[in-house]
């Protein structure tokens, strides 16, 4: 309902603006040891930053069909809550759009691996989609209100505001209908009112107590995403929103004297005696106007009654690429993973921790990647992400995964990996493979941590089971370590009891000796910290001797050991990786944004289990 229809099919121009200075803000923006910006000011900055962009997108839609809504008779019949509504729906559009990309998997993995993205910064970037898929989601929930508020003052003004003057720009049907049927007995309303409430549900189970305390409940309704968007495609296909295809027969605010519409305005008395109320005929062209009424722009002759037709959904445009290319993907991730992997061995760990090894056809992956696992016997719908600890490589195909048993599907999978659950370390040799329930293996897919071997320095910081993405980097320096970036690596590993520590002491025994073998001691400074224990302990076993010299009781002092480090590497740019609780990812990332008196650079990298 707006002037020209055309300034409307333009608008998708503010939404490719919107995103080129959102991806400008993050490429020049303080996403982690860049500068004196704290790492919770870092955040609450692009969160702003992209909520001002969004606002500033609604405000400019606001204003054009404020404009041209004011153009007819219906402003006081709409008031503004149509163009409340309308502005709301374009932030929606470019939200809903944008939300589905970072959840691309395998196109964000290949982006981050290709050669074509050769700048650390953009490949950085590609971490934070977790973080701008949550912002959008976000920004959807608030802007969702706006929409439905909107919606509301607009049945109510359809129904106390009936016009008949324009039947076909009426949503109700007559003065004083029921709002209500409006809003469940349409298209629009219903199809409205059910993807409120799913993304109520999807909202509220996004919450991290809720996804901590009960995953699936996350997972399932999480889901829901799916229908959320077939609704909306049937949503925007109501046609309530019109545009006047006749605007030079008739132009916004003309004056048609066969029309009661006339006794509203005020008309020159030789326009009455010409024509009188019963008059029929068509207003003559070449009938004198008199000069002042010709003077007044606003009332113009019009040739023929306003016709209105239903705008396309403009909705369409913007989810139907998104959501195809998801679900091409989806296919795709679906027949890559459809052969299950042959499990080799299955090992039980101390602190309830279970390694799986295992073997697939043509499967590469590197040092830092994640899978997805999914086994049928313990959920016909659940999967799990697990970090690779063992990467295949020319002279093995064997990888593997560590992960720790804290919930139902972990112990479920336990039982069903492991003959007898009471044993403390299992090995079970290839023959005895039909014993093992079959497992789907949907990956590799990329994360922070592959960067760790791109930097000269790199600070690698694992609380618990947090280790686990650094042990594949660790495997892979162990077949060698000459062939990377990587001259210099801090290890360090925080448990809360000592036999966390030998998940991976062989490793760390292993990679120590090899490299003092090569007259290399320095490549790897191995820190190992015991937070919880009534007394001085030991890693039990001869060969860990090496282990025993490095084992610290108590917490890491992080800013002493930030400056030594940057005091040994002066002007240079380190990498620092951390995998673990969020007080220590906090801490990390703080101390990377803090300048120091070596001209030394810390980027911060972070992978998060929440």
């Amino acid at each position: 309902m707006v002037r020209d229809s055309a300034r409307l099919r333009a608008l998708p121009g503010w939404h490719t603006l919107c995103v080129c200075l959102l991806f400008v803000r993050l490429c020049l923006g303080k996403f982690g040891g860049e500068g004196a910006v704290s790492w919770r000011s870092s955040s609450l900055l692009s969160f702003f930053f992209w909520l001002s962009l969004n606002v500033w997108l609604f405000g400019k839609t606001f204003l054009l069909y404020n404009q041209g809504l004011q153009y007819y008779y219906l402003h006081q019949m709409l008031g503004l809550g149509l163009c409340v509504s309308r502005a709301s729906a374009s932030v929606l559009n470019l939200n809903c759009c944008l939300v589905l990309l970072p959840m691309c998997r395998v196109l964000l993995a290949f982006l981050r691996g290709s050669q074509k993205v050769a700048s650390k910064k953009t490949r950085r970037l590609l971490d934070k989609s977790k973080t701008f898929h949550v912002t959008c989601g976000v920004t959807i929930c608030i802007f969702s209100v706006l929409h439905v508020a909107a919606h509301l003052v607009n049945a109510l003004n359809f129904s106390e505001n009936y016009n008949e003057e324009f039947v076909t720009l009426n949503a109700a049907n007559y003065r004083g209908e029921d709002p209500r049927k409006l809003l469940f007995a349409t298209v629009p309303g219903l199809t409205g009112v059910i993807m409120v409430l799913v993304l109520f549900l999807m909202c509220t189970a996004s919450t991290y107590a809720i996804r901590v305390s009960n995953y699936d409940i996350f997972w399932y309704t999480h889901n829901l995403f799916f229908v959320f968007y077939m609704l909306l495609m049937l949503h925007v296909s109501g046609g309530v929103l019109k545009y006047q295809t006749n605007l030079e027969e008739h132009p916004p605010g003309c004056f048609n004297p066969n029309k009661t519409l006339r006794q509203n305005l005020t008309v020159p008395k030789a326009f009455e005696e010409l024509f009188p109320d019963s008059t029929t005929e068509p207003f003559p062209e070449d009938l004198p106007v008199p000069e002042p009424f010709v003077q007044n722009s606003f009332m113009r002759v019009c040739s023929e009654e306003p016709k209105f037709q239903s705008h396309f959904p403009e909705t369409w445009f913007w989810i139907s690429g998104p959501l195809c290319l998801y679900c091409v993907e989806r296919l795709y991730r679906y027949i890559r993973s459809n052969k299950p992997v042959t499990i080799t061995s299955v090992i039980s760990h101390p602190s309830n921790v279970l390694e799986v090894r295992m073997v697939k056809d043509d499967f590469e992956a590197r040092p830092g990647q994640y899978v997805i696992l999914h086994c049928p016997r313990v959920s016909a719908l659940e999967s799990h992400p697990f970090t690779l600890t063992m990467c295949p490589t020319d002279t093995k195909a064997t990888f593997g995964v560590h992960l720790k048993v804290v919930g139902d599907w972990t112990e479920r999978f336990r039982d069903l990996l492991l003959l007898h659950s009471n044993q403390d370390t299992e090995i079970l040799p290839i023959f005895q493979q039909r014993r093992y329930p079959k497992l789907y293996v949907d990956g590799p897919f990329g994360s922070p941590f592959e960067e760790s071997l791109n930097y000269e320095v790199s600070l690698c910081v694992a609380g618990g089971i947090g280790v686990t993405p650094f042990a594949s980097v660790l495997n892979t320096l162990l077949d060698g370590w000459k062939c990377y970036k990587l001259r210099r690596l801090y290890f360090i590993w925080v448990c809360r009891d000592i036999e966390s520590f030998r998940w991976f002491a062989d490793l760390l025994c292993t990679l120590h000796n090899k490299l003092w073998q090569e007259n290399r001691p320095d490549y790897i400074n191995i820190q190992l910290y015991l937070s919880q224990t009534d007394g001085i302990q030991k890693i039990i076993g001869e060969k860990y001797q090496a282990l025993n010299s490095r084992l610290l009781i108590g917490r890491p002092r992080w800013k002493l050991l930030f400056d030594d480090i940057a005091k040994c590497n002066r002007r240079k740019t380190i990498g620092v990786f951390c995998c673990g609780p969020n007080k220590i990812s906090k801490i990390l990332h703080k101390l990377s944004n803090s300048s120091n008196s070596y001209g030394t650079r810390f980027e911060y990298n972070k992978e998060s289990f929440s």
